[in-house]
């Protein structure tokens, strides 16, 4: 589908120009176009049915946070989206929330049983399809659900149209799971410690400061990328520049590493997706993705070549030889495509044109109708 060129809206001088010279974009005079098209047309109806805590709520702090950020903005937030005509809409929102169904619906700590979960959904999609006539229309095809607990896509079999037709928002995008970049949309996970970013990271060092470590990470031993990595390179002389701990000591700061670092690695836990992302993107250190079958954020829009490192599971153990054979040249450049691209993963209050919260309508406007920016 071709996108219509506009005419009486743009963005700012400087957001244009940024865009339209942009290298992190894979093709930036149609991200630019598919942008303001999205703002102009697009209208999001939010189903009103379903009751607090599950419906209507998401968290807004901690692992999970993009979760409830989104459904909040969506809901109480910024308003040239959101309709309360539903003949006018273009896509549907089911404003549940996985991560409070979790909370709520286990007594039993460490339960592993997902049924109330599918019961859930499947309840809650009867509702709305009896009520209303939009689900029955396209099986769902025009309506979304967004999740950035763990559990997301599990909670999405419990109806077979919303696992295999809708537009599914997910942190957890590992296509060797179900994941369909054709139509499901990858979600950036955000940790917000007390419901804030790091004041740290809203603030990192000039763009000509020197980085004293090559690379930095500090995580838990899960899943099955991070055993490798930690076996490898854990626990290393203190004088090495590859600072890869399991738990940071308590004198040590994990946001100070990230700053004075020139590449801070992503491994995957036990899902795809890591908040490290985008806590590297904030500190402008460079991204390397350790991961398998993860369908990354915006990748749709964005180049992550022009602002990250991929590196294969088979290559850590050689991770230290990888990075160092960057040339200065090229390292300044992917450092200075994740300051251009920060502002896509950044959490306003409220949001901001072309922030985090827009990128995912974004997102879901372009699987909505179908088009290829690429």
């Amino acid at each position: 589908m071709r996108i219509a060129a506009l005419t009486g809206t743009n963005l700012t001088t400087h957001d244009n120009d940024d865009i339209l010279a942009g290298t992190v974009y894979r093709n930036p005079r149609l991200f630019h176009q598919s942008y303001l098209e999205m703002e102009k047309l697009f209208k999001v109806y939010v189903y009103p049915d379903g009751d607090l805590p599950i419906v209507h709520d998401a968290p807004c702090k901690d692992i999970y946070s993009i979760e409830g950020r989104f459904l909040h903005e969506m809901e109480h937030g910024v308003g040239r989206f959101r309709t309360n005509d539903p003949t006018a809409a273009h896509v549907y929102f089911l404003p549940f929330s996985v991560t409070w169904m979790v909370k709520y619906f286990y007594s039993t700590p460490h339960s592993y049983d997902v049924t109330p979960l599918k019961n859930f959904v499947s309840d809650y999609v009867r509702v709305i399809s009896t009520k209303y006539p939009f689900w029955n229309k396209t099986h769902g095809a025009d309506h979304f659900m967004v999740a950035c607990h763990d559990w997301g896509p599990y909670a999405s079999e419990g109806n077979p149209f919303l696992y295999n037709t809708s537009i599914r928002v997910l942190c957890n995008a590992n296509t060797s799971e179900g994941f369909n970049p054709q139509k499901d949309v990858p979600l950036p996970e955000i940790h917000l410690y007390g419901g804030e970013v790091s004041p740290k990271l809203l603030s990192p060092p000039p763009g000509n400061a020197t980085r004293r470590y090559l690379a930095f990470f500090a995580g838990g031993m899960h899943g099955p990328i991070r055993p490798i990595l930690l076996h490898h390179w854990n626990n290393r002389d203190i004088n090495d520049d590859m600072r890869v701990y399991e738990y940071l000591p308590k004198d040590l700061d994990y946001y100070s590493f990230m700053l004075n670092s020139k590449f801070c690695l992503c491994p995957s836990g036990y899902e795809v997706a890591s908040p490290r992302i985008v806590e590297s993107i904030y500190a402008e250190c460079v991204p390397v993705i350790l991961s398998k079958n993860y369908t990354l954020p915006f990748s749709d829009v964005l180049r992550w070549e022009s602002f990250s490192v991929q590196v294969d599971v088979s290559d850590i153990p050689r991770l230290k030889e990888v990075l160092s054979a960057i040339p200065e040249s090229e390292y300044q450049k992917l450092k200075h495509g994740v300051r251009a691209v920060r502002r896509h993963f950044t959490l306003n209050q409220p949001a901001k044109r072309l922030d985090v919260f827009h990128m995912i309508l974004h997102s879901i406007w372009l699987r909505r109708l179908d088009i290829d920016l690429r």
